[in-house]
């Protein structure tokens, strides 16, 4: 236990506090920084009394700034996620992104903090030319009139600010590429959530019949899921043996279609579905799977398989519907 002083932005949310009460069980000392705009104070409800929680949003320099103050390392995770984000509001995106990036890295130099962890995305690869993708694939912003690149645009910048800053005035940098986390309560607005709660208000079949599922795209794109758990597991493996500058992969190689996840969620709740297929929002790829290797070299070991996750997150949704953004 290195009893390390470390802030975390967007740690309230869902990754982020993952990330936030692992931190707490090795030993550290912990400060949040988050306006909850997007982040919910109850995933870190056991670990609050073990925590500094400072209500502050990253776009404000001096927030930011005072928040690093006294801190050792900095964990960057402040961002707006969610597919139908990027298409309704892009702009708010990148000022999020780009703008809180920038903070981040001034508030480091005038702390004199050396080290810096930043979270970036598979979506900086959009479709990328080779499945299972590495991380040395290149990075695309396909077409800047697609507002769904605000996301992968501010994570591009983000991660050219940390290596272009981290050679010179940062003597620890790192990145990590998740790849479509999932868990509990990790919001609405994603493709596991949103097929669950559909799930719930289809009920249950009437007997020898099956229910209509409507999906976007054909149901044949395909991810690679990765349960929180595992997801924190390997940031901390890559905080402790990760090179300076290094970027890696943290995700599993169990690729799978999205037609799959929909029967599987259909399964937990006793139906049978039908696939729906329905138009696909412009920009997105038929296929991600990522290349783990590089991180399994220093001891990463995915080990919630889908069908193991899906059940406890899909549970927690139903359990929860109450908490669901009102149509």
């Amino acid at each position: 236990m290195s009893g390390a002083k470390i802030l975390v932005t967007g740690g309230s949310g869902f990754i982020g506090s993952g990330l936030v009460k692992a931190l707490v069980k090795n030993g550290e000392h912990v400060r949040v920084l988050d306006d909850n705009s997007r982040g919910r104070p109850r995933r870190l409800a056991e670990v609050e009394k073990d925590i500094e929680f400072i209500g502050g949003d990253v776009r404000d320099a001096a927030a930011v700034e005072k928040a690093a103050q006294g801190m050792d390392e900095v964990h960057h995770l402040a961002f707006v996620n969610g597919t139908e984000f990027f298409y309704s509001q892009p702009d708010l995106v990148l000022d999020v992104g780009v703008r809180g990036m920038i903070n981040v890295v001034d508030a480091c130099r005038k702390h004199n903090i050396g080290k810096l962890i930043l979270a970036s995305s598979s979506e900086v690869y959009q479709s990328p030319p080779q499945v299972p993708t590495d991380e040395t694939a290149p990075l695309v912003v396909p077409d800047v009139l697609n507002p769904r690149y605000s996301y992968g645009g501010g994570k591009l910048i983000s991660e050219l600010m940390a290596i272009n800053y981290g050679r010179k005035y940062f003597e620890r940098v790192l990145i990590f590429r998740p790849h479509n986390v999932y868990g509990p309560d990790m919001g609405f607005e994603h493709v596991i959530p949103q097929f669950a709660m559909r799930m719930k208000k289809l009920g249950t079949q009437q007997p020898g019949s099956h229910l209509q599922f409507h999906i976007q795209g054909t149901g044949e794109e395909t991810r690679s899921f990765c349960y929180i758990d595992d997801l924190v597991a390997g940031v901390m493996v890559m905080r402790d043996k990760g090179e300076h500058l290094g970027i890696y992969h943290v995700g599993t190689t169990e690729e799978v279609t999205i037609a799959h996840v929909a029967r599987c969620i259909a399964e937990i709740a006793d139906n049978e579905i039908d696939i729906v297929p329905g138009k696909l929002q412009p920009g997105g790829t038929m296929r991600r799977c990522p290349d783990i290797s590089k991180l399994e070299n220093l001891g990463y070991k995915p080990r919630v398989p889908l069908g193991d996750g899906l059940e406890p997150t899909v549970d927690w949704y139903w359990r929860n519907a109450d908490l669901a953004p009102k149509d």
